[in-house]
């Protein structure tokens, strides 16, 4: 393994684990008892009750709206509870957009659903039963619920019209989209009609549909390209269509009851490009009081004024008073936090959220291209610069930390094969006074410090200046800046590990206090959230997690070294390394929080791995797989306990032991494996930076040179708790690698940090370093097994 050229394998001691491992069985025997007695208590049947209108206006974004052109929509703005709306369901072949057909589909099963086939097709139009009725059936809804299972989510079409129909209500469809929303799961539907003046009398029913496809209608009937997708709208005929939408809206809210809860919904994408869009809800919320005028929420996304569309499904649901089934996945749309303006700033701030979206649609990839480009050269530049050094440390070894020997330079000597050596004709470097050198150390500060500006950089709305790309660059860059400036600021600047441990202490807080306080730093976030994916939308997404994992290991490395040297005992500081890093992987894990399930057992084992080196033991492969046992056991309970909260409070933690428990984890654990794969293998550029950034780490910084030891060996003599913490990351980043569905992303990330931060430090030990002739080549930094110290 990695670890035995670092502090060598072994047996470990046997003595307890047989009891830790029954301890482990034991809690989570007892645990799971549990299901069985809560999963009956909470499967019961209700009657329906209350109203709900669902107006969906495929298409739909809050750029559309104005006071003249769309009165109607203009005023329940103006009276409820309004929030932009991520609809991502399965999109077609090639393209990452939610057809109108996909939209109604996500909404009858409450679990996004898609259609076979490429393009985006309009919604067939019902045929009628023949019983006079008013009762129709949806065409192809046969093989649309066949396809669900090949789609990785296995929705379940028709739950929300059967779930109201077997408990003795009624439901109306307005319009074609309206019938795939609230048809049964055989495809039918009880009263079907075109137009809302064709209703009649709206009061008979408990739910009724409008699809006011105006948008939609009018997208269809463009050009289409290679991918079957109509191309943009002109803007004088989306106007337009947006107009008769808020006409046809109007028409059916005139004839409904009192006390109806109207739920709005922009449900799909009529652009070549996936967009937020809008959600409103006015009258009875589930909690039974008026949605008042503000913000909506669910805990779907924990996030103001952001919404997803399986939540409109399991709004109704709850409105009605029915019991939400397991299939449904979303949450409730809840009132958050009250209207700080008027109609026309929630209008304007809400288009503001959905431009933010599209700008970083636009910069991501070019970002991601820049950040690697430039490492790339960056490591080119540093191994060159590395190469230029003159200085070693003694045979005798290598100066305590801080103390500078005198400075000397010496001439160049012939090589082994008669020539002079590397610089031949140059003057000997100091690389204590190298300003070459010391301008790679402050550059490998900053570029540590990139991964952690990306989410700091929310603060500032970089996405309302002129040229976004260049704009996010320099908020990046200018906070970036401001930490490295810390990293210099004060006297730790002369320690061989005190810009990396500012830097990485800075970048684990800073992620902390924010998963603390509700990921907002995340969202929108160059290497964050993108909520019109719908991915994730609050903790720890996977890029924030190996960002903070590797801060938090690595920071502690820092702070260790520092407890050390000041003679703190070694006992003391790998107990408060502990439960410092116990409470971050608490955070990680913990529901309210961080809420990541992939990432606790990695963290456990990274943090574990980092404790042991520290502890000054080895590192064996039984410890490991206890280790592991433990992370897994730790994330089982987590999730155990969410899910023993009520269904509408719970995380994908606890959905996760549901779906477990129905019988559909395997279904989740495969799409998640096949997005693994299709990351690594699809983004090139990541798995090129993460095999470069090793590269340099084992080729160039802990590889010896003709001038002496390796430059990473140094900073092992000097502070060897970097080594601990450098073997944690990066086996914290491998486990996350096999554990996450971002794939290659997490290593690349977690080496972002950890490289860059150890460079600065070897840089710093070359600048102690007392300079001598340049010799044969040194032995290799790590010490053999035999040579890591005392086996225990």
């Amino acid at each position: 393994m990695a670890y035995e050229s670092a502090s060598g394998l072994s047996g470990g001691r046997p003595g307890s684990r047989p009891r830790l491992a029954y301890g482990v069985a034991a809690v989570l025997l007892t645990l799971l008892t549990l299901i069985p007695a809560t999963a009956a208590a909470q499967s019961r049947q209700a009657a329906p009750s209350g109203r709900v209108a669902l107006i969906g206006v495929p298409g739909l974004q809050w750029s559309d709206l104005d006071a003249t052109r769309t009165p109607t929509l203009w005023k329940l703005v103006g009276q409820g509870s309004s929030a932009s709306l991520s609809t991502r369901a399965v999109p077609p072949p090639d393209r990452g957009i939610t057809c109108p057909v996909a939209g109604w589909l996500t909404v009858s099963a409450g679990q996004r659903a898609g259609i076979d086939g490429k393009g985006c097709p309009a919604p067939a139009t019902p045929e009628p039963s023949g019983r006079g009725d008013g009762g129709a059936t949806v065409p192809g809804w046969q093989a649309m619920s066949a396809y669900q299972s090949e789609t990785g989510y296995d929705a379940r079409i028709g739950t929300l019209g059967q779930l109201v129909t077997d408990a003795g209500g009624k439901v109306a469809a307005i319009g074609p989209g309206a019938a795939i929303a609230g048809a049964d799961k055989s495809g039918n539907i009880a009263k079907y009609v075109p137009t809302p003046d064709a209703l009649g009398d709206p009061a008979p029913y408990n739910l009724i549909v409008l699809d006011a496809a105006a948008l939609a209608d009018a997208w269809s009937r463009q050009p289409l390209d290679e991918y079957g997708v109509p191309a943009g709208m002109p803007a004088a005929t989306r106007e337009a269509a947006v107009a008769e939408a808020d006409r046809g809206l109007a028409t059916l809210l005139d004839r409904l009851p009192p006390g109806t809860t109207i739920l709005v919904a922009g449900l799909s994408d009529v652009t070549p490009n996936a967009h937020l869009h809008v959600a409103v809800a006015t009258g009875p919320s589930p909690a039974g009081e008026p949605y008042p005028r503000g913000d909506l929420t669910a805990t779907s996304t924990r996030q103001d004024a952001l919404v997803t569309i399986t939540d409109l499904t399991a709004t109704a649901i709850q409105i009605l008073g029915l019991p939400q089934p397991r299939e449904v996945v979303g949450r409730p749309w809840q009132p958050g936090a009250p209207a700080s303006g008027s109609t026309a700033d929630t209008v304007s701030g809400l288009a503001d959220a959905d431009l933010a979206s599209q700008v970083l649609r636009n910069v991501r990839g070019p970002f991601f291209t820049v950040l690697v480009t430039l490492q790339l050269l960056f490591y080119a530049c540093a191994a060159l610069a590395l190469r230029r050094r003159r200085s070693t440390a003694p045979a005798g070894g290598a100066p305590s930390e801080g103390e500078a020997g005198p400075s000397t330079t010496k001439p160049p000597t012939p090589d082994s094969h008669g020539g002079e050596a590397e610089g031949e004709g140059d003057e000997a470097v100091d690389a204590s006074t190298s300003r070459l050198l010391r301008a790679v150390q402050i550059v490998a500060v900053l570029s540590g410090a990139i991964a952690v500006s990306t989410f700091l950089a929310q603060l500032v709305p970089w996405w309302t200046l002129p040229v976004p790309m260049v704009s996010v660059v320099v908020t990046i860059l200018g906070i970036a800046a401001l930490v490295t400036g810390a990293a210099f600021a004060g006297p730790w600047r002369a320690h061989v590990l005190g810009p990396l441990t500012v830097v990485a202490a800075l970048t684990s807080l800073a992620l902390l206090v924010d998963v603390m306080t509700g990921s907002k730093l995340q969202v929108n976030a160059v290497t964050g959230y993108e909520p019109v994916t719908g991915g994730r939308f609050y903790g720890f997404s996977n890029i924030a997690f190996a960002v903070y994992a590797t801060g938090t290991i690595l920071g502690l490395a820092g702070i260790a070294q520092w407890l050390l040297a000041r003679g703190v005992s070694r006992l003391v500081v790998v107990g408060g390394c502990a439960l410092y890093g116990m409470f971050a992987v608490f955070a990680d894990g913990w529901p309210s929080w961080g809420a990541d399930f992939g990432g606790v057992p990695a963290f456990v084992i990274g943090l574990a791995v980092f404790l042991i080196l520290l502890s000054g033991r080895r590192v064996s492969l039984l410890r490991l797989l206890l280790v592991g046992v433990a992370g897994v056991a730790i994330v089982g309970v987590l999730s155990v306990v969410d899910w023993l909260r009520p269904e509408a409070q719970r995380t994908h933690l606890g959905t996760f032991v549901q779906q477990v428990i129905d019988g559909q984890a395997w279904t989740v654990v495969s799409r998640k494996f096949s997005a693994m794969i299709g990351v690594t293998v699809g983004n090139w550029s990541l798995t090129l930076l993460t095999l470069v950034a090793l590269a340099f780490l084992f080729l160039v910084l802990a590889r010896p040179s003709r001038y002496g030891a390796a430059a990473l060996g140094q900073v092992y003599a000097l502070a060897p708790t970097l080594r601990a913490g450098l073997f944690g990351a990066l086996t914290c980043a491998f486990v996350g690698f096999l554990m996450n569905d971002s794939g290659i992303a997490i290593p690349a990330m977690a080496l972002t940090v950890a490289v860059p931060l150890t460079l600065a430090a070897c840089v710093r030990a070359l600048q102690l370093a007392r300079p001598t002739p340049p010799g044969r080549s040194s032995g290799r930094a790590a010490p053999k097994p035999s040579e890591a110290g005392p086996h225990r």
